[in-house]
């Protein structure tokens, strides 16, 4: 009989609170993703190539992991909460039928335990599949294609993530308990409304609101401009700024609630009705809708910003290189190394090696090297071109210029391999190269405008005709060394002015044969170990693709992570906030139930409630959270990443609206809740 009970009770807490027991199986999920991150084949992958990054991310998790347990456990203790004033009644019940406190802590304790043993039963064995998906989706993003994947199955984040979870349900549980246990029978069985706060003149409310968007416009213009990123003291004073501007504009929402309650049409149904509840709302919980909105906004800001961001990294670069051989000084050096991989077998796994020349001119005119590469017409049809803002950044990397020249025969055979077209120039012509990482679309199309007409220049004092188009490929696999102007020059010319002081850089590209026959990633992998017994120095392909991996996946993994575990709480609290407040006043709906209300006008009445309840805070979200995003993409992106800014603020738009769609699923499960609620108190007003 016990058991059935508790079974019985237990299927209906989760029906009746399906907004929380949902919540509770998302952060499961999340926990499990977060934790498990190290055994993907992914991350695995990440530690060999760029370890000590990768162990700083790792390092970081159980902060996170801890900080999340922390927020959670008072979202479970307020949610709980809830759970049990709505009880309060039938505990009462129970002791007048003479059940022992003991007995009732008992079965309290086994429908906690069993709710928390059926989401962890759902909840990981779905992370699982999610994690496995992620950890391949990842990958691929960035073009890299996994044979062979096993499933990284981790038993200490299973264990990490049970226990959490049971811990935190279990402190809450002992907490609540402790206070229903010490509550006499006549408490429990009584319904205790809910006192009047004093309300102040609207007046007060409205210069609240008014320096609320003050502050805001402040916080907002400090941070959008780069000035709070300075100086710690400016960064601080510009979230104090937003903190109390968000605080006082929920604080002042009364005013504006005021008037449009008083702005209405009277013969809408129950319309001074709802939105007395929701002037009444605003002012109890203003707090509380405020902190809610706050963490909507660090939702969508670290989801926007991170996808961004992760998006960015992941772009993968047209892929040509494999391997590029540590520079050398002569081609007889070049010739040694080749020399080597044929020693060790492993000069036919390469379709192509060939050199890459690369040099600074050796002025012959004693002049210094700023002023060896004169580009006066260049620099003429530059000015003023537009847009202003990439002229002038052009403009301004020109001045500083120092001159590098990039052989023609080796630039060709990259062309090559790459499949494209080779280049061809007469004697006094050379061609534009600059690194893809400095050279955006339109920058590459304000040039190209200029090219079209060869504008002269002069090179050691010798006249020289630039063309285009502009050459982006990278000239080596490793992308630390980036050339962010250049010229490429027939073979003649660059011995000429660069007088033999050159760099020679061997560049491999591996036999598709051996590709084919395994991933891309294997085959990088396993020529890597052969490498490494020759003591040949060199960069691969998977070793730049790491870097950005790297910067994808942290990006990704903590900030969605983050953005999740801020949405679950805030939305909870806010749905949980509502349903509480909503039985507080289940007298107000018993009494327009006698008046002749029906069960679809009270509906009607709360669905517009809790549009307004969630609508508030998310808007003001949303809102802010563009602020946020360019703000945050202002502090953190680089120098190359920001000539993407406009495209990551885009994309970082479609996530938030992407977010915006999960709130609206939020807000259809509240609706839901109310709908069977209201419901009840129908059907028991009927039966009197």
């Amino acid at each position: 009989m016990f058991s059935k009970l508790v079974s019985r009770n237990s299927k209906r807490n989760r029906k009746e609170n399906g907004l929380f027991f949902g919540s509770m199986l998302a952060a499961i999920i999340v926990f499990y993703i977060i934790l498990a991150l190290p055994s993907q084949d992914v991350m695995i992958f990440l530690s060999k190539m760029e370890s000590d990054a990768v162990n700083k991310l790792m390092s970081m998790i159980p902060v996170f992991y801890g900080m999340a347990l922390v927020i959670l456990f008072f979202l479970i203790y307020y949610a709980s909460r809830f759970q049990m004033e709505r009880r309060k009644h039938e505990f009462g019940v129970y002791l007048i039928l003479g059940m022992r406190r003991s007995k009732l802590f008992t079965m309290l304790l086994a429908e906690d335990l069993r709710n928390s043993l059926i989401l962890l039963a759902i909840g990981l064995p779905v992370s699982l599949l999610l994690s496995e998906l992620i950890s391949l989706i990842t990958a691929r993003l960035v073009g890299i294609s996994i044979v062979g994947h096993q499933v990284s199955f981790s038993l200490e984040a299973m264990f990490w993530t049970a226990g959490g979870f049971l811990l935190i349900k279990f402190a809450a549980f002992l907490i609540l308990s402790g206070k229903i246990s010490r509550q006499e029978i006549d408490s429990l069985l009584a319904e205790m409304p809910k006192g009047e706060k004093k309300q102040l003149p609207a007046p007060v409310y409205g210069a609240s609101l008014i320096a609320g968007i003050i502050c805001l416009i402040i916080a907002y213009t400090s941070v959008t401009r780069g000035e709070a990123w300075i100086y710690v003291r400016q960064m601080t004073a510009a979230v104090m700024f937003g903190l109390v501007g968000t605080m006082a504009l929920f604080w002042g929402l009364r005013f504006p609630i005021g008037l449009l309650v008083k702005a209405g049409k009277r013969d809408r149904q129950l319309h001074v009705f709802h939105f007395r509840q929701v002037e009444e709302t605003v002012i109890y919980q203003s707090g509380t809708l405020a902190v809610c909105s706050l963490l909507i906004l660090a939702a969508m800001c670290c989801f926007g910003s991170g996808v961004a961001i992760a998006g960015f990294y992941g772009k993968s670069e047209p892929h040509v290189l494999d391997y590029t051989f540590a520079y050398v000084e002569s081609s007889e050096a070049a010739a040694a190394v080749r020399q080597q991989l044929s020693d060790h077998g492993l000069e036919f796994r390469f379709s192509d090696l060939f050199e890459i020349k690369i040099g600074m001119v050796q002025s012959r005119t004693g002049e210094g090297r700023e002023d060896v590469l004169k580009m006066d017409r260049l620099m003429e049809e530059l000015d003023g071109m537009q847009p202003v803002e990439i002229s002038g950044q052009l403009l301004n990397n020109m001045e500083d210029y120092t001159p590098y020249l990039i052989s023609l025969s080796g630039y060709n055979r990259l062309l090559a391999a790459a499949d494209m077209p080779e280049l061809k120039l007469d004697t006094e012509e050379a061609a534009v190269y600059m690194d893809s990482g400095f050279c955006s679309e339109e920058t590459q199309q304000m040039l190209n405008r200029i090219l079209e007409t060869k504008p002269e220049a002069l090179l050691d004092g010798d006249a020289l005709y630039m063309t285009g188009p502009v050459q982006t490929t990278d000239v080596v696999t490793d992308r630390s060394i980036t050339l962010a102007f250049a010229l490429i020059v027939p073979d003649e010319m660059f011995e000429y002015y660069t007088q033999g002081k050159c760099e020679i850089y061997l560049d491999g590209v591996l036999d598709e044969k051996t590709i084919q026959a395994a991933s891309l990633m294997s085959a990088i992998s396993d020529m890597n170990r052969e490498l490494d017994k020759t003591g040949l120095q060199y960069e691969s392909y998977l070793q730049n693709m790491g870097r950005q991996m790297f910067y994808m996946v942290s990006a990704s993994y903590i900030t969605i992570y983050l953005a999740v575990i801020f949405l679950i709480i805030a939305n909870t609290v806010i749905g949980v906030q509502f349903l509480m407040g909503q039985q507080n006043v289940n007298r107000r709906y018993r009494t327009l139930i006698r008046l002749g209300a029906s069960y679809k006008t009270l509906c009607r009445s709360a669905r517009k409630q809790i549009n307004w309840y969630f609508g508030i805070p998310t808007v003001a979200a949303a809102c802010s959270s563009v602020f946020g995003v360019r703000a945050l993409l202002t502090g953190l992106l680089s120098p190359d990443a920001k000539e993407h800014f406009l495209q990551m603020i885009m994309l970082s738009i479609v996530m938030i609206s992407g977010l915006c769609v999960l709130e609206y699923i939020y807000i259809a499960a509240v609706k839901k809740s109310s709908d069977r609620y209201l419901l009840t108190l129908t059907e028991l007003e009927r039966e009197e």
